[in-house]
C-alpha cells in the first residue's frame, strides 16, 4: 500500500526540478530560435541578395560589423603590358578614381600589379607594381596561370595599408561605390554558375583529397572578384598558384576546366585552408546575360554583346550593332562607341556609356 502511494505521487522536489527542466530548455530553445532569425535578417537586410543559399550564412556574431564601421580594401589588379589588358586597366583606374570616395565607398588604395616582368608605359597614370612573369614556358600558352604567382610577389614585396584586398580584374568597371561586402573571417564573392565542383568530382579528388571533407566545402567561385583580409590572403596565394600548375599539368584536369582552371584552382585552394566565401550575387552582373545594373556593384564585360537593328541578342553571331572586347586586341577602341539600338537590355547600355565616358576624358587615349 505505501508502495503503491509512493509510485502513483510525485515529490515535491522531483516536482520543482522538472519544473526547472522545462523552464531551461524552454529558454535554450528560445535564444535558438530568436538568435537564427537574427543571422536570416541579417543575410536578407545586408546582401539583397539569395544569400539564403550560402553555406556561410551562419557566421558568427563576433564577425558581424557595425553597419557605420569602416573597413577599407585595396583594389589590386593584375594585368599584362599588352594593349588589350591596358586599354581596359585605363578604364577600370577611371572608374575606380570616380567612385572610390562616394558615399558608401570602402575602397581604399589602387595597384595595377603588372606581371610582364618590366614597367610599360601607364607607370605615371595608374599606381604599378612589377612582378616578374613565370619562367617561359611554364604557363603553357595560358597567361593566366600569371596571376596567382602575381599576387604571391606582390603580397611578399608590397607595403599595404588596409586589411582587406580586392582581386580585380581589367575588364571591371566599378557602377557604384563598393562597400567592404566581407565579414571578419569570411570572404566575398562572386559564384559563377560555370564553376561546378560537385559535378567534377573525380577530377577534384585528385587536388582536394577526402580527408578534407566533401566536395561541397569547396565554394563555385574564382578568385575575382573576391574581397578578403589580407592574411588569409597570404596563405592562400601560394597554394593557389601551385595547384594551378599542378591542374595544368595534368591532362584531364586541363582538359575538363579549360580557361577556368585557374578559378578552380583559387576555389580549391581556398579550401583547402578552410576558408569559405559569402556568396553575393549583387556583387557583379555580367551582360548581355544580366539585363539591369540595379543593385549590382561591377560590371564584368567578359562576353561580346551582339544584337541586331531591332535590338534582339543574336549571340554566337556577329550582330549588326555589337560591342565585344576581343574585337580590340591590338589596341583601344574608338571614342563615342555608337549606342545599343532601341530594345537593347539597360545594362548594356550602361555598359557602353561608361566606356565612353571614360575614353572621352582619358588624356591621350588611343595612344597605347
Amino acid at each position: 500500500m505505501i508502495g503503491k502511494k509512493s509510485m502513483g505521487r510525485a515529490s515535491p522536489l522531483f516536482l520543482i526540478l522538472l519544473g526547472l527542466g522545462f523552464f531551461f530548455a524552454t529558454y535554450n530553445l528560445t535564444t535558438m530560435v530568436i538568435n537564427n532569425r537574427a543571422v536570416g535578417k541579417l543575410a536578407s537586410d545586408e546582401s539583397k541578395s539569395e544569400l539564403l543559399t550560402d553555406p556561410i550564412i551562419e557566421m558568427p556574431q563576433n564577425a558581424r560589423k557595425p553597419k557605420n564601421a569602416k573597413s577599407p580594401f585595396h583594389i589590386a589588379l593584375t594585368a599584362t603590358d599588352a594593349p588589350y589588358s591596358k586599354w581596359q586597366c585605363r578604364i577600370m583606374y577611371y572608374w575606380y578614381k570616380k567612385k572610390k570616395d562616394l558615399p558608401g565607398s570602402d575602397m581604399g588604395g589602387f595597384t595595377r600589379v603588372l606581371h610582364s616582368g618590366s614597367p610599360d608605359n601607364l607607370m605615371d597614370e595608374i599606381p604599378t607594381m612589377v612582378v616578374d612573369p613565370l619562367p617561359a614556358g611554364l604557363d603553357r600558352g595560358y597567361i593566366v596561370l600569371n596571376r596567382p604567382w602575381a599576387f604571391v610577389q606582390w603580397l611578399e614585396r608590397a607595403t599595404i595599408d588596409e586589411e582587406y584586398v580586392l582581386m580585380a580584374e581589367p575588364d571591371h568597371i566599378f557602377i557604384r561605390p563598393l562597400p567592404n561586402l566581407a565579414h571578419g573571417g569570411f570572404p566575398a564573392a562572386f559564384p559563377f554558375f560555370y564553376i561546378k565542383p560537385t559535378q567534377h568530382e573525380q577530377i577534384v579528388r585528385k587536388f582536394y583529397p577526402q580527408d578534407y571533407g566533401p566536395v561541397t566545402n569547396i565554394d563555385p567561385i574564382g578568385n575575382s572578384p573576391v574581397i578578403i583580409k589580407k592574411d588569409l590572403l597570404e596563405k592562400i596565394a601560394p597554394t593557389w598558384m601551385n595547384v594551378s600548375l599542378q591542374m595544368k599539368e595534368d591532362p584531364e584536369t586541363d582538359k575538363a576546366f579549360g580557361w577556368v582552371l585557374e578559378m578552380y584552382a583559387y576555389a580549391v585552394a581556398s579550401a583547402l585552408h578552410g576558408v569559405q566565401h559569402i556568396l553575393r550575387k549583387d556583387f557583379m552582373l555580367q551582360p548581355p546575360w544580366d539585363l539591369e545594373t540595379d543593385n549590382k556593384f561591377i560590371i564584368h564585360y567578359t562576353y561580346g554583346c551582339d544584337y541586331n537593328l531591332k535590338g534582339e541578342l543574336t549571340y554566337g553571331k556577329i550582330g549588326e550593332w555589337r560591342f565585344d572586347k576581343r574585337s580590340h586586341l591590338r589596341g583601344p577602341p574608338p571614342r563615342n562607341l555608337s549606342l545599343p539600338p532601341p530594345g537593347v537590355p539597360e545594362s548594356v547600355v550602361t555598359l557602353v556609356k561608361m566606356v565612353n565616358e571614360a575614353t572621352g576624358n582619358i588624356p591621350g587615349w588611343g595612344t597605347e
